[in-house]
């Protein structure tokens, strides 16, 4: 697959994404995290899953996968670095994933398609996306304490996620509705998720698995 493919398949999948549905209530069933590492040199890629119990975040099951990356890095594309692999960590597991936190973007992504959004299609799970940086939109910075937001907005003015503050004073995470989940839901989801620290359990849960992961199937450092 070439770049000029894999963007007619987003264009073609982005047509499926749900925005109508609200997604399951915070604090309730199970909540997966995932994420991946890299090891550029050897183009390894190592994917893990982590399902929360959502009341309490205690980790329910764990999986991990490790492929190698068949898709070039192209930003924007990352998906089809990913995906594969997510998809075969997810499907170790003998949980149902619930709701689906990716590391990453939903709507908050150029073409409207992030990881988050792709994800939620292929398996018609419910998907959000929590990153760490606002990719290409510009924000203005949310209140100090924990719960204030603020629109992340692209060049025509669209909202296309929000700068949460999960913490008092802590540099705010972006958020973005995947699939079968409202932006309102997305970030009460990520608030629950994050009572400490400024990223959700089910992301640092998640990197952590697959760095070690990919550090176990390579016997090297790994990077995000």
């Amino acid at each position: 697959m070439d770049e000029t493919e894999a963007r007619a398949i987003q264009d073609e999948l982005r047509t499926r994404v749900v925005l109508d549905e609200p997604g399951p209530p915070p604090g309730t069933g199970l909540v997966t995290g995932v994420d991946v590492a890299y090891d550029d040199e050897r183009d390894v890629v190592a994917a893990a899953a982590v399902v929360l119990d959502a009341a309490t975040l205690a980790v329910v099951e764990e999986a991990t996968a490790v492929g190698h990356v068949t898709f070039p890095y192209v930003p924007g594309l990352l998906a089809f670095r990913e995906l594969p692999t997510v998809l075969a960590a997810l499907e170790s597991l003998s949980s149902d994933p619930g709701l689906v936190v990716c590391d990453g973007y939903g709507r908050a992504h150029p073409r409207r398609f992030g990881l988050a959004s792709h994800l939620g299609v292929v398996t018609g799970l419910a998907t959000i996306g929590v990153a760490k940086n606002p990719f290409t939109f510009t924000y203005e910075q949310p209140g100090f304490r924990r719960g204030s937001a603020s629109p992340l907005l692209d060049e025509a003015g669209e909202e296309v996620g929000r700068a949460l503050r999960t913490q008092d004073g802590v540099k705010p995470v972006f958020v973005s509705v995947g699939h079968r989940v409202s932006l309102d839901n997305a970030c009460a989801h990520t608030l629950h998720l994050a009572p400490g620290y400024r990223l959700p359990e089910s992301t640092r849960r998640s990197d952590a698995l697959c760095r070690r992961a990919l550090r176990e199937a390579t016997g090297f450092g790994t990077t995000a």
